[in-house]
């Protein structure tokens, strides 16, 4: 019961920045919101952040910095040096598709999706549980929270970094 209230304040706390600032891009939500550090560093390491602040439209599985937290000691760091940037633009291609997708979007039941990084799929469960995200890790990912409004697209707030792999089931 707790973790459901403090979500839900934490995405009324969103939704109410979010509204004052409309127009902002995807990236701009995210460099607006301390939850995101993280992942705004890693698109700026990519060179990905013009891409995201363009016109899209762009469906964001966003992970929060907990998530990325929550990956082995070690992977941050190592992703965001020069010399790993393909790798890292991989993971967060993955997070990725090039569509606005509003989550009641998603059709209930379990689908693949193809996000930009067009080697992979994921597998994105719709259903009265909320939506979770499978990984080619063999990860779930939850959306925390749904349908933060960008001019450019929509951000789904996620607890945890989707990793390419193989082929999730989708079942």
């Amino acid at each position: 019961m707790k973790t459901a209230f403090k979500t839900s304040l934490a995405a009324l706390a969103l939704a109410t920045s979010v509204s004052a600032a409309q127009a902002n891009t995807i990236v701009d939500i995210a460099a607006g919101d301390e939850r995101f550090s993280t992942l705004v560093a890693a698109v700026g390491a990519a060179g990905l952040a013009e891409t995201l602040s363009g016109p899209g439209p762009f469906t964001v599985y966003a992970p929060t910095n907990q998530a990325f937290a929550a990956l082995p000691e070690g992977t941050v760091e190592t992703l965001l040096k020069p010399e790993n940037k393909d790798q890292l633009t991989n993971v967060l291609l993955y997070h990725v598709d090039d569509r606005k997708l509003s989550a009641d979007m998603i059709p209930v039941g379990s689908n693949y999706f193809k996000p930009l990084l067009t080697s992979e799929r994921l597998c994105i469960t719709s259903g009265a549980d909320g939506v979770n995200i499978a990984d080619g890790s063999g990860q779930m990912a939850n959306v925390v929270i749904a349908d933060v409004e960008a001019e450019n697209g929509v951000i789904h707030v996620i607890d945890k970094v989707l990793l390419p792999g193989s082929r999730p089931a989708c079942h």
